[in-house]
């Protein structure tokens, strides 16, 4: 039996705990999840190396999963337009079942192996692309399916599982094991399992951006203003990162489509727009560069 399936012996009368106990066991229990994709950081660490040539050629970040994994993994690419600007159209979230299953389990569908490689040729997969595999059990075959298909296509494939030895990281070209152990609730890997994932692809989608230049220091210098707060934090980022106060800062971001990285350099560098944007170019979008 899989470890993320075994019954825990620690807590066998966890139905009879009072609220406080419940919850603080609960609570305690994610800490494991931490333990674990710390574990597997190097593993994490060698999918940015290789993924950011494949990304900066044009590729694609693609992640494929089926129940929480795949919502998961959904979540993870929806967030990266607002928050590093990337294109939408670059990030792509294959779940078995289609849209509806985000909300609504559809019977059947991630033991698909064939709509599994479907999927992937669906969307066109190909050899500068970085497909993400998520599988709390590592055998789903919906995402099995779509592995095979993604490695025939020549892409990057990254399996992410929650027990050892399994099949999507034993296929994929790197895989990262995020062995987290058995569940509170005997099972129910929407718990510390997927806490896992979630952490890990956090990371990775992140570390990746970084290395793309979307992060100038630790500031968010990418950020797509969609809404009143991120207006705000676009002014804020730019009095942090130039020492200008919030008018010029405001005025600034106004002459470049709020767009934090052109502001910093116009600041620091007292340049106009077109003149900016040229050297950001020339220093392939690193402030840092550009700054130097």
């Amino acid at each position: 039996m899989l470890n993320t399936e075994q019954a825990r012996p620690d807590h066998t009368q966890l139905d009879s705990y009072e609220p406080l106990q419940l919850v603080q066991a609960l609570v305690d229990d994610q800490f494991d999840a931490v333990r674990a994709v710390r574990a597997a950081s190097a593993s994490l660490a060698e999918a940015v190396t290789q993924a950011v040539p494949r990304l900066l050629r044009g590729g694609r970040l693609i992640y494929v999963g089926a129940g929480t994994s795949g919502r998961l993994g959904v979540l993870d690419s929806v967030e990266l337009y607002p928050t590093f600007s990337w294109p939408r159209e670059r990030a792509v979230a294959l779940l078995a079942g289609g849209d509806e299953a985000i909300f609504v389990a559809i019977e059947g569908a991630e033991d698909n192996l064939e709509l599994g490689a479907a999927d992937i040729a669906a969307v066109d997969v190909g050899v500068d692309d970085v497909v993400l595999l998520l599988a709390a059990s590592g055998a789903t075959p919906y995402v099995l399916g779509a592995l095979l298909a993604a490695r025939a296509a020549g892409a990057l494939t990254v399996g992410m599982a929650n027990n050892p030895n399994a099949a999507v990281t034993r296929e994929a070209h790197i895989g990262v094991t995020l062995d987290t152990g058995a569940e509170l609730i005997s099972g129910s890997t929407r718990l510390k399992a997927g806490t896992a994932q979630k952490i890990a692809l956090n990371t990775f989608s992140s570390a990746v951006m970084v290395r793309m230049h979307k992060v100038h220091g630790n500031l968010m210098v990418d950020v797509k203003p969609t809404n009143a707060k991120l207006y705000r934090r676009c002014v804020h980022l730019t009095v942090l990162a130039t020492g200008a106060d919030e008018a010029v800062a405001r005025s600034t971001l106004q002459a470049c489509d709020y767009q934090v990285k052109l502001a910093i350099v116009m600041i620091e560098k007292k340049l106009g727009l077109n003149e900016a944007q040229a050297l950001l170019d020339e220093c392939d979008g690193s402030v840092r560069q550009a700054l130097a």
